[in-house]
């Protein structure tokens, strides 16, 4: 298995190779941990999990709001990403669900910005996911936001921003370009006070930083945004989150046909 390992992936040193294994973290299809001296089979299934060296800790933490046999519904906090990437492995929210619930088999039905904090829906269990993740692209499942931003006085509400959402530069940015509209946000004023309104977010479509790229667009970027308008500093300040928050969804179950009705227990 070592010298499989090193001959198929020789940009890792074998020492590395090594210490994975007999770390644990190199498994094969059924989960078990192989050792350096099995025998490496052409088209056998294996997986690592990767590692981040001197991953920083996101010191704060989710909330559990419900758990049952095929549903997690968790209140993430600000900064904390849904699954990994980048720099981000152990720090996340399913990396931090499956070590707690002792789930592996949870998968994200949605995810949110790592900057976004509230609610995150996961499937647990395989045989019913297909269900849960159908009522996105049907457009059954009703999220809304809430948002603090700039006054807009101008405006009147409820407005509706659609237009056609494309990748920017550099490459993790969206942009409104040229063409049809493939991303449409409903806009509800909640309080105005102080030249800081709470503004409602109703997605009507999902896509990437639609609700960041459409408040930017009208004249009114959410508080302590890095990105939209312009892109700024990406060190994380914890003292200044994104103040956009997944504050409900609402959906009828498709397994018990039960409305259901989830809402963040955050605050802005």
């Amino acid at each position: 298995m070592l010298e499989g390992l090193c001959a198929r992936f020789p940009s890792v040193g074998r020492a590395r190779w090594l210490d994975r294994i007999e770390r644990g973290l190199v498994r094969d299809a059924d989960g078990r941990a192989v050792a350096a001296e099995d025998a490496y089979r052409v088209g056998a299934e294996l997986t690592y999990y990767r590692e981040v060296e001197g991953e920083t800790e996101i010191p704060f933490d989710e909330v559990v709001l419900h758990a049952d046999e095929h549903l997690v519904v968790v209140d993430k906090p600000h900064f904390l990403p849904v699954t990994p990437a980048g720099k981000h492995v152990e720090q996340t929210l399913l990396a931090r669900l499956v070590r707690r619930l002792g789930n592996a088999d949870l998968v994200p039905l949605h995810r949110i910005d790592r900057g976004t904090a509230g609610l995150v829906l996961f499937s647990a269990r395989a045989d019913t996911r297909a269900l849960y993740q159908a009522l996105f692209p049907q457009r059954s499942i009703s999220k809304r936001y809430e948002a603090l931003a700039p006054a807009l006085p101008e405006a009147e509400f409820p407005l509706v921003r659609r237009s056609h959402l494309e990748r920017g530069e550099p490459f993790f940015r969206m942009r409104e370009g040229e063409g049809a509209a493939n991303s449409e946000t409903r806009i509800e004023v909640l309080d105005r006070s102080d030249g800081i309104w709470r503004y409602a977010l109703e997605p009507v479509t999902g896509r990437k930083h639609q609700l960041r790229v459409h408040m930017a667009a009208i004249g009114v970027p959410i508080l302590n945004d890095p990105l939209y308008p312009d892109c700024g500093d990406q060190v994380d300040d914890y003292a200044r989150p994104l103040k956009l928050l997944a504050r409900s969804l609402q959906f009828v179950d498709p397994l018990s046909g039960q409305e259901r009705r989830f809402e963040s227990q955050r605050d802005l």
